[in-house]
């Protein structure tokens, strides 16, 4: 039995109110608080940066690396949050003549989700405004959104749960005692991890919510098109890849020769992978979920997608 089911459905969308409003922040007051970034500082942790793999790097170059990644970090969330919060708002439908519960819920969340848009997009200036010119994030959000919620809503909530979970290993990792990360940046995790927290749990509530009323055909099409989903946002990944690693050595001072920018570029394409598409697809939790609404033969087609993206 999924643990989703042990309490009700709406005693679990009260409590994600009630935690909603004990947990809610302010961009000024709590996160930013009159502070600016520091360049001395790395903007990601290790673990989500995987400095160790530019194996060419300097130390120096490395905490450069993360802060580009911490410019790209902000500019995929405030992407991704635009089709999550669109399709909150298309789910809240549901709940209308309802459960008022579950709607204040859904609520609550897009409402999140809207001051976390606001929140990366104040990310993305401050960085830029200690950062060299020349960074380019030139994909669309509003396009991507599109394309997005064309898809199935199974698949879309599976996307969107993969991405609420890893927000929890990336805040566990940004807490990691580092004297040389950057108490912004560690608030800007500390922070949206408040939040995300109970989205998620929305999330799956949702999920199995919607997952109930479909036949084994419909879900068998919506399987594959998470995997669509999967390849879709590593396409993303490769595009970011390939312009910040041009970035990279445009503005790191040194020449960097060819077979090194493929190295660099390789190595920062690993680094979003794991961020924003394994870290996700391997946190205990998501499998726990996915696993018990699909088929072993549906999982192993999951499974031999994304082994495609190593």
């Amino acid at each position: 039995m999924n643990a989703i089911s042990k309490i009700s459905g709406s005693d679990r969308y009260a409590r994600c109110i009630q935690t909603s409003k004990r947990v809610r922040w302010d961009i000024d007051a709590d996160v930013i608080r009159g502070r600016r970034f520091d360049i001395a500082h790395k903007f990601l942790p290790d673990g989500l940066s995987l400095a160790d793999a530019f194996t060419t790097l300097s130390t120096d170059e490395k905490r450069f690396v993360s802060q580009i990644q911490g410019r790209t970090y902000a500019n995929v969330f405030g992407l991704v949050e635009r089709f999550i919060n669109a399709k909150v708002l298309e789910l809240s439908h549901d709940h209308w003549f309802g459960d008022q519960v579950a709607l204040e819920a859904l609520v609550r969340f897009s409402d999140e989700e809207l001051k976390h848009q606001a929140l990366f997009r104040r990310i993305d200036a401050m960085v830029g405004d200690v950062l060299p010119d020349g960074y380019r994030f030139d994909i669309d959000p509003n396009g991507v959104a599109r394309a997005v919620l064309g898809k199935s809503t199974w698949a879309v909530l599976g996307l969107t749960l993969d991405i609420e979970l890893f927000t929890q290993l990336h805040y566990r990792q940004s807490i990691d005692p580092d004297a040389e990360l950057s108490e912004l940046f560690k608030d800007v995790f500390l922070y949206h991890w408040k939040e995300e927290s109970q989205h998620a749990i929305l999330d799956e509530l949702e999920w199995v919510r919607h997952d109930a009323g479909l036949t084994a055909e419909e879900r068998d099409r919506a399987v594959d098109e998470f995997i669509e989903l999967v390849a879709a946002v590593d396409g993303i990944l490769q595009v970011q890849a390939k312009a910040d690693a041009g970035y990279f050595a445009a503005t790191c001072g040194r020449v960097v020769g060819e077979a090194e920018a493929r190295a660099i570029e390789a190595a920062f394409l690993n680094a979003y992978r794991w961020q924003y598409i394994h870290s996700g697809a391997q946190h205990p939790h998501f499998g726990k979920v996915l696993s018990g609404l699909i088929t072993e033969n549906q999982g192993q087609r999951i499974q031999a997608a994304l082994a495609t993206l190593r």
